[in-house]
């Protein structure tokens, strides 16, 4: 079984707040994109690494005592946050597992509908996650992804030289122990091999001032991301001050942007 650190990103309390304003940032698209995949009451629905279960919730919320969602996670940190987030909404329809995506069995199907996001730019067989989600789903079930297709779109304006090379650390560090940023480009291809047909791909990137909650999305991993790459030797604290600087400055500067990373969101579904 994978330990805490093997997250790339950690699993600490500042994490968990980080992933909940993340949440909240994407919140209305994911609920616009659940609906017009057609989740509903009654529904059987897999969440695929679910985290600290931000997701999981609205999930069941929306399938009701007649659904029920099924949530996979490894971290067994995340998947207390989880149970207890599903204990104070009194949610009754929420079955928790704590196992390892690649290696570990996962509960039987069918499922109605799977939920993925970013999850398979970090495990280490993408192809092998879509090859269970085919295995699981029903025929007619669909999978929903929201994965990265060009992690580097992320900059600000006026163009802030440390945040793109920090951006560049973040994705080559994700690269050295597995991980594929830009993933989302190659999806596609395996939900084909696998007897899925694509019926929906949609790029999601945003160019947002300062005051808008998306700008916090990738704002917020920065002070995370600096002193994950510090631990791995990556950069040095001098490099980390430079881009805290440059952002504190884009955050205080009423006309900069922030382009976000492209996500690319991905609906699919298993032929019968």
């Amino acid at each position: 079984m994978a330990t805490e650190r093997d997250y790339v990103l950690g699993t600490h309390d500042e994490e968990l707040a980080r992933l909940g304003l993340q949440h909240r940032a994407w919140r209305a698209v994911v609920l616009n994109c659940w609906e017009k995949a057609g989740i509903t009451a009654g529904n059987r629905v897999l969440d695929v690494g679910a985290g600290p279960g931000y997701a999981t919730v609205d999930l069941a919320e929306i399938v009701g005592p007649t659904g029920q969602v099924v949530a996979l996670e490894r971290s067994s940190k995340f998947m207390r946050a989880l149970e207890e987030r599903c204990r104070a909404q009194s949610l009754s329809n929420v079955q928790s597992h704590e196992l390892d995506l690649m290696t570990d069995p996962w509960p039987e199907g069918p499922y109605d509908f799977s939920w993925c996001r970013w999850v398979a730019s970090f495990v280490t067989d993408p192809a092998l996650l879509v090859q269970k989600l085919g295995r699981v789903l029903r025929p007619g079930g669909r999978a929903i992804f929201h994965e990265y297709a060009h992690y580097l779109t992320w900059r600000f304006i006026p163009r802030l030289p440390s945040q793109e090379r920090f951006a560049q650390e973040v994705k080559a560090s994700w690269a050295a122990v597995g991980g594929k940023a830009d993933i989302g480009l190659d999806l596609p291809i395996y939900l084909h091999q696998n007897g899925f047909v694509v019926r929906s791909a949609v790029p999601r990137v945003y160019c947002v001032g300062p005051d808008d909650e998306m700008w916090q999305w990738p704002a917020s991993f920065i002070g995370i991301g600096l002193a994950r790459l510090q631990e791995l030797g990556r950069i040095d604290a001098s490099f980390a001050a430079k881009v805290m600087e440059e952002v504190s400055a884009a955050n205080a500067n009423p006309g900069a942007l922030l382009i976000t990373p492209l996500v690319l969101e991905i609906v699919a579904e298993k032929l019968a």
